[in-house]
């Protein structure tokens, strides 16, 4: 008999309560996490950005892309884990979150030329960048533009380098009676991340399911 807790249970509560709750919010990032309710973009959890931050300073990152700028909350993280010349280029169809996004950055005390801030689709700005020329990819946008989003993400990576998707969650994409086209194209990218050779993959259970690889 399995004596481990049942999903949802207060325990699993409490667990994820300490995750969140183990590295808090500065002042900067919880005014850019505020900022994100009235703008109506959910942040990443504390939990999330706080791995992702690890991420950034165990690659010693110098060059990152992130998809999906929402109002600087995971941005700010992935600064915090680069190297002090790094460059984090960021991508957002939505010129009031990238406005957003300038104000969290400044705020933090980061120069303009830490960031890269560009208005478009992913799916069209990606192949655009230096395949090869980066050592974390971030990927918080639409579920339904996951699995696009995949190959050129992988392309962009450097040997050794890490991909991460937010909101992969584990319950979500195993439950077989959800077929709603954002679980189904959840589901395609965890299969892809799980058997394409290149990578080394997990799913963590930080925020909503953070499913990272890194490059073999």
């Amino acid at each position: 008999m399995n004596s481990g807790t049942h999903a949802g249970s207060p325990a699993e509560a409490a667990d994820a309560d300490l995750v969140d709750g183990y590295v808090p919010d500065d002042e900067v990032l919880a005014a850019a996490r505020a900022r994100s309710a009235d703008l109506g973009c959910g942040p990443l959890s504390a939990g999330a950005g706080a791995t992702l931050r690890f991420l950034a300073t165990t690659l010693r990152a110098k060059a990152v892309v992130e998809v999906g700028t929402g109002a600087g909350v995971s941005g700010l993280c992935l600064l915090g884990g680069m190297v002090d010349d790094g460059i984090l280029t960021s991508i957002d169809i939505e010129p009031e979150y990238h406005r957003a996004a300038r104000a969290a950055f400044r705020e933090a005390g980061y120069p303009p030329g830490r960031t890269r801030l560009i208005m478009g689709r992913a799916l069209d700005v990606l192949p655009r960048l230096t395949p090869g020329g980066y050592d974390l990819v971030f990927v918080d946008s639409a579920p339904i533009e996951y699995p696009s989003c995949y190959e050129k993400a992988v392309a962009l990576l450097r040997p050794g380098g890490i991909l991460a998707f937010h909101n992969v969650s584990g319950t979500r994409v195993t439950d077989p009676s959800r077929r709603d086209p954002d679980t189904l194209a959840l589901r395609e990218v965890a299969r892809a991340f799980r058997e394409d050779e290149r990578l080394v993959p997990a799913l963590l259970p930080v925020g909503g399911g953070l499913l990272v690889a890194a490059i073999a």
